[in-house]
């Protein structure tokens, strides 16, 4: 469970650093550059990543609390939500002149979600720092970003082909999920 909270906490660490570590960041780009500081960045990410597989492989979960027998239907709704609107983020969309940070937003939602239908111990690590992560994100984006400009309004048939990939890149990752992940959705 150590190193899961480890790759946890160093995973938000890395990640809020553009948001409220900025002269530090800077101070790296200037002494390094901007290539090697992508790259230690980079490399930061994956050993954390690394971290938290490791170590929800290795942790032996302890429930926490009953997940209420609704949870595991209301998920993958969670999920599908999360998935259009991490989409979206990269995309020329109006869902971007309604959620500010449809990324961040689409995390905090997918993290939220799995806090439906998994109560052991490592779930509430993993989901629940996520969720912390994504709102300490959204909240430093806003301080550092100050007033939003909402983008230009775009055409319906943007929104459409938008949902169409998120929905379909989560049919997709929905099937896969016991094999990439090691939990069935469905059970």
């Amino acid at each position: 469970m150590t190193l899961l909270a480890i790759g946890v906490a160093t995973t938000i660490a890395f990640h809020l650093i553009p948001y409220y570590a900025i002269g530090f960041r800077d101070g790296m780009i200037a002494k390094l550059g901007k290539g090697a500081y992508r790259g230690i960045f980079s490399l930061f990410s994956l050993g954390s990543f690394a971290a938290i597989v490791f170590g929800w492989r290795a942790a032996d979960p302890m429930l926490v609390y009953d997940a209420p027998l609704w949870g595991m239907h209301v998920t993958p709704l969670f999920v599908l939500v999360a998935f259009i609107l991490f989409f979206s983020s990269g995309a020329p969309t109006n869902i971007k002149r309604i959620v500010r940070h449809p990324q961040m937003t689409g995390i905090f939602i997918w993290a939220i979600g799995h806090l439906f239908s998994n109560g052991e111990d490592r779930s509430l690590i993993l989901f629940g720092g996520f969720a912390v992560w994504a709102t300490l994100a959204i909240v430093g984006a806003n301080k550092r970003d100050k007033v939003w400009e909402k983008p230009e309004k775009q055409p319906l048939f943007k929104d459409i082909i938008t949902v169409s990939i998120g929905a379909g890149l989560f049919a997709v990752f929905m099937y896969f999920h016991e094999a990439i992940i090691g939990v069935s959705p469905f059970v």
